[in-house]
């Protein structure tokens, strides 16, 4: 449980969106997605990719040291996350806890080196350890000098929000001061786009609205994936603080299958009630729901807001339709469209979803995540 407020002192991220906050507000305040065709298998996928100039800054990182170059994407993204996300947080490097979490972890290398095998029946020597799990904070560990615990792990999509609740943990035992919190998700990758395919949950929509996230009464799924990397630093200071949290709740199906969630998704209400905690339901303006573009997954988080909320029913957002479901980042994405809305004052809708209007101000987001199983995450922000 939240025993006291956490303070978010810095963000950082870089998406098909852009890498500045400023860059980002202005992609999200247009009516269009940023969704590109993307060729594979000899099949073309509806994507969210980034900018040649966000490519060529990781380019840069991966050429300037030699160790860099043989490392997974979705490493170097968080690299450059992780650098920025520090530099802005003004905390240092002594007892510095990082948790960067990843739900496909190396896609790219592994794939790649498991193709070289099944072709020449040997591996490079490089093939561990840039494919294991824990090379994503050992290597952001290793870049900022960081003397503090290390961790890594995967809960598949709703990962990156359970770095912020491991990240809280830590603070609230006092076994450290500060902590780096992040995700890093690099999918687009011929095996991972074939494997959503096979899933039948892959967007085959034939316009770039292609993600119909909240929109529900559509009648095929509309996933679509995207790439993406987000970093939060947090502390138990208010001091210089960019926003806060003042309520985490999480919650596990139980199981009926591997990608099961019951039709009221019962994680979710759990999840929420205990995020919400002793705050009056109204006082909830704002829910940046999951929606991955599903039919299941929409409609069954619209049914545990329902549940939970009944007449007090809140705003309802997701950035899914403008840049795709980035797996494990998708919740930490969701956190800083979040902090955008409060500082902004502006609600960024889907259009697949009209919302009542409402002339209030704007002083709680629920964010919302959840991954297959069950797993999910909420945590309330404030400014």
């Amino acid at each position: 449980m939240l025993k006291q407020p956490v303070f978010i002192h810095s963000i950082a991220s870089i998406s098909a969106l852009g890498t500045s906050l400023d860059e980002i507000w202005d992609n999200y305040v247009h009516e269009n997605s940023l969704f590109q065709r993307f060729d594979a298998n000899n099949k073309s996928y509806w994507v969210s990719q980034f900018s040649a100039l966000s490519t060529q800054l990781l380019q840069d990182i991966m050429a300037s040291d030699s160790k860099y170059k043989h490392l997974d994407q979705s490493v170097v993204m968080a690299i450059f996350v992780a650098r920025k996300c520090f530099e802005n947080s003004r905390f240092s490097n002594t007892n510095l806890g990082i948790n960067f979490g990843s739900s496909r972890g190396a896609t790219t290398l592994f794939e790649k080196h498991h193709s070289d095998f099944i072709t020449d029946g040997f591996v490079s020597t490089f093939t561990s350890p840039s494919t294991t799990l824990g090379n994503i904070s050992s290597w952001v560990s290793h870049d900022l000098h960081a003397d503090g615990p290390e961790i890594s792990h995967s809960i598949t999509c709703s990962t990156g929000l359970h770095a912020v609740l491991n990240g809280i943990a830590w603070l609230q035992s006092g076994m450290s001061d500060q902590f780096l919190v992040g995700a890093s998700e690099a999918p687009l990758t011929p095996f991972t786009l074939s494997q959503l395919s096979a899933l039948k949950v892959y967007s085959t929509e034939e316009n770039s609205l292609a993600n119909r996230s909240l929109d529900f009464s559509k009648t095929s799924n509309t996933m679509v994936l995207g790439e993406a990397a987000v970093c939060l630093s947090l502390s138990l200071a208010s001091e210089n603080a960019l926003a806060k949290i003042t309520g985490i709740g999480y919650a596990t199906e139980v199981l009926s299958s591997s990608t099961s969630i019951s039709t009221d998704a019962k994680c979710f209400q759990k999840s929420m009630q205990m995020a919400i905690g002793s705050n009056n339901l109204e006082d909830i303006d704002v829910i940046v729901m999951h929606a991955p573009g599903t039919i299941q997954g929409d409609s069954t988080e619209f049914e545990a807001i329902k549940t939970v909320f009944g007449n007090h029913l809140p705003l309802l957002t997701s950035n899914k339709w403008k840049v795709g479901h980035t797996f494990a980042t998708s919740g930490l994405l969701s956190i800083e469209l979040a902090i955008l809305m409060l500082q902004k004052q502006k609600i960024i809708a889907s259009p697949f979803y009209a919302n009542p209007q409402k002339n209030k101000k704007i002083s709680k987001i629920l964010v919302n995540a959840v991954g297959f199983g069950g797993n999910a995450v909420s945590v309330i922000v404030e400014l």
